[in-house]
């Protein structure tokens, strides 16, 4: 019986974003702006995997992440992988880690919070990465990153 495969056209220079939890593969379009893009963006979500049990993949031809656009894509989407391309090889995979901060990316749920009241960036410290939770550096108030809101 013969594989089938659903094959999607290679690119030459970009990134391509893997192992995206299939769920969130729009968000990570939205939070990276890629909807604009002016290359070409390949999105697919669905299919089956080992790591996530469905995940999404997005191919993004000569584009290159900057070290804050991967710390935003960290709070949506942590463990993605990164493959970096550069003529049709893979030149460096890394694994998406969740960094110790996040400055300016993540909104405080408290209301009382001088950062909702100020224009001032917001700082949050990654208390616990195995269970996602992240403090406020003004106020303190904990939030489960899977439920923040960007900024």
């Amino acid at each position: 019986m013969a594989k089938k495969e659903m094959l999607v056209a290679a690119i030459e220079n970009g990134t391509v974003i893997d192992h995206i939890p299939a769920d969130r593969t729009f968000q990570v379009v939205g939070l990276l702006g890629l909807r604009n893009a002016r290359t070409p963006v390949t999105v697919g979500y669905n299919y089956p995997s080992e790591k996530v049990k469905m995940k999404g993949i997005i191919k993004v031809s000569d584009k290159f992440f900057t070290d804050d656009e991967i710390s935003r894509l960290s709070v949506v989407a942590p463990k993605v992988v990164l493959n970096i391309i550069h003529d049709y090889e893979v030149v460096e995979k890394k694994t998406v880690e969740t960094p110790d901060e996040l400055r300016g990316i993540v909104k405080c749920n408290n209301p009382v919070c001088i950062t909702n009241n100020e224009p001032m960036t917001t700082i949050f410290h990654i208390v616990d990465k195995e269970r996602g939770i992240c403090k406020c550096h003004y106020c303190d108030k904990e939030q489960d990153i899977s439920k923040v809101e960007l900024v």
